[in-house]
Formats: structure tokens, C-alpha cells, sequence
């Protein structure tokens, strides 16, 4: 439609020599629009901060520094990494949802944002409406190992030893209420088995428990068992994911227990309010830093699924683990230590 003709349907016609200030107001007026509106062809136009929610160090970490080096990279602008750890990743969580919603602010979580809130009495934000999902970034491969002598070599094995001798299996993980806990719970639900769980404060005491024979299995992420298992201290026994190891050939606990699938989640979030646009710019510009040759070498070495999902999917997974989790919690009546 020409200019002229477009006019006309909001100037008056009577007064024509007013029709020139009316023209001048009018395209004033749809200029400030235009500019004001959120757009994200431009963003950023200044720093933007990374808050990591858990501490230093750790492959979680290597990767979102990773990350956020190739995102300086495509920006041209500074991105800042500041650690707010502790109690779950609850403290920076709670950060992010409390920030600016401009897109300024972004966050890294784990699986703890998806049990949290069930698992942690309360919560100083709401995981669902305070919070603009960015992207899951990938997903981190489970291990169910055990020391080399044990009497069992794959999950059926393992099934029918506990089955055969009730309660005298048990089996370690880095804490109550881990993905690697939860999974394992859900996994006994599932098969009709008994394994006790003994927690432990991080995954390094919880291994040596396991080699020195005073535990029969340990949960963890394959990236934590996988130099015992090299080295032929420990034997995996099945991962909990929906698809192989790369490069391995370890049986998937769904061989036996049909639409079994638990990984760790890694991925990102904004503010609640963050501009549509800007949230999609981010998810675009992270899922070219995954594509990458280098973050796809190094999520293989961390036994990582890159999968650098949609917003909208990755809001539809978070709802969808949070009410799996929510059921396990329950059934299983697990409770903070």
C-alpha cells in the first residue's frame, strides 16, 4: 500500500492544511515505535553475565567458561562469569530470576532445578514462573558400575542377585536427592528390585567406597567412573540414557526396562520477561557455539549429548522432568538429609 493511501485512513480530511504537521506527528510517533520496540538484531550491546551456580572447577564448568568464550566471540562484547554457589544452585538460580529481564543476565543449571522443587522445602522463586527457559544444552550420560569381582555383569544379572538375596545389595551416589539417586530409585520402582542407597558427600568418596568393597555399586555420571572403568578398576554395568555412550558399546538400562531414560540436564535461563526475541538470539548463538568442532570434541569427551534444544521445548522438558521427579520424591519418601 502506497504511503499517501495509508495516511489517509488516519488523517482527517477536512482541514488539509493540518494534513502536513498530522503527516510529520504521525511518522514522529511510528519512528519512536519501531525503535523502541525489543528487537535482538543488536544484541548485546554491553557485557552480559554468565552466573554458574555451582562451584569452580569440574567439567560443568570448563564448559560453561567454554561457552561463554565462544559467545564473547559472536558478540564482540564481554561475557562475565560469576559463580553464586550453594544450597543446590538455589542461591544463583535465585540470582538470575531476580535479575533485570533484559537478557543481561543469564544462568546455567543443572538437574537440580528440576528436583528442587520438590526435594528442597521451599524455594525463593517459582522454577516455573519466574524463570524463561533458554535452551538445553545437553544432556550428561548416568553409569551404574561395579568393582570387577562382583557377582553380577549386566542388569539382569544384577536384578535377579537382589532378588535372590533381598537387601544385601547396596549402592552409592554423590547425595540424596542427585539425579544418579533419583534414578536409580526410579529404576527399582520400575524393574520390582531392592538395592539400598547409601548417600555420599561427593562423588570421589562414594568410588573409593566402592573400590574398597564396603559398597556393591555406584550411580554416577560416566564422566566420573569412566578413568576406573579405563583402568579396569570398575565395570559398567548399564548407562540410563536412551542412547549409547559415543564410541562404546555399553548395554542401555531401557534394553531391559523398557522407556527407561535418565540423563543429567546442563542448560540455560533468563529472567521470566526477557524479549522473545532476544531469548531466541541467545538459544541461536548457543546452539552455533555447540555445533562447533570443539564443543562437540569436548561434550564426547565428557560423555555429553549435545542437544541445544528450542525455548520452547526446553520449557516443555523442564515442566515434564519436575513432574517425573516430583513422583519419585513422593513414592520413594525421600527427604533433605
Amino acid at each position: 500500500m502506497k504511503l499517501k493511501s495509508c495516511l489517509n485512513r488516519f488523517l482527517p480530511r477536512p482541514k488539509a492544511f493540518l494534513q502536513p504537521l498530522a503527516c510529520l506527528v504521525l511518522l514522529t510517533h511510528l519512528g519512536w515505535c519501531w525503535s523502541a520496540a525489543p528487537g535482538a538484531t543488536d544484541f548485546p550491546k554491553g557485557p552480559v553475565k554468565m552466573i554458574i551456580p555451582f562451584p569452580p572447577g569440574g567439567p560443568t564448568d570448563t564448559l560453561g567458561r567454554l561457552i561463554g568464550q565462544k559467545l564473547q566471540e559472536i558478540w564482540g562484547q564481554v561475557v562475565i562469569i560469576d559463580y553464586k554457589a550453594g544450597a543446590g544452585t538455589v542461591i544463583g538460580v535465585d540470582y538470575v530470576a531476580k535479575s533485570a529481564p533484559d537478557g543481561y543476565t543469564l544462568g546455567m543449571i543443572n538437574s537440580a532445578f528440576v528436583v528442587n522443587p520438590s526435594f528442597q522445602k521451599s524455594l525463593p522463586y517459582d522454577s516455573i514462573k519466574d524463570i524463561a527457559p533458554i535452551t538445553l544444552i545437553a544432556n550428561l550420560q548416568l553409569a551404574m558400575v561395579a568393582r570387577p569381582d562382583a557377582p553380577f555383569n549386566t542388569l539382569p544379572e544384577l536384578i535377579a542377585y537382589a532378588k535372590k538375596n533381598p537387601t544385601s545389595l547396596s549402592y552409592g551416589t554423590p547425595g540424596t536427592g542427585s539425579t544418579t539417586h533419583l534414578g536409580t530409585e526410579l529404576l527399582k520402582r520400575s524393574a520390582n528390585f531392592e538395592i539400598v542407597h547409601i548417600p555420599f558427600k561427593g562423588s570421589a568418596q562414594a568410588h573409593a567406597e566402592l573400590l574398597g568393597t564396603r559398597i556393591d555399586v555406584v550411580v554416577d555420571p560416566f564422566l566420573s567412573v569412566m578413568p576406573y572403568v579405563k583402568a579396569g578398576r570398575m565395570k559398567v554395568i548399564a548407562t540410563m540414557g536412551d542412547k549409547k555412550l559415543p564410541h562404546t558399546d555399553y548395554p542401555l538400562v531401557q534394553d531391559h526396562v523398557p522407556g527407561f531414560n535418565v540423563n543429567a540436564l546442563l542448560g540455560f535461563i533468563a529472567p521470566k520477561g526477557t524479549p522473545s526475541q532476544v531469548v531466541q538470539k541467545i538459544q541461536a548463538d548457543i546452539a552455533k557455539v555447540m555445533a562447533m568442532p570443539e564443543l562437540v570434541k569436548r561434550s564426547d569427551d565428557f560423555a555429553m549429548e549435545i542437544v541445544a534444544s528450542k525455548p520452547e521445548a526446553f520449557e516443555q522438558f523442564i515442566a515434564s522432568e519436575i513432574r517425573k521427579w516430583a513422583r519419585v520424591i513422593a513414592e520413594a519418601k525421600i527427604q533433605p538429609e
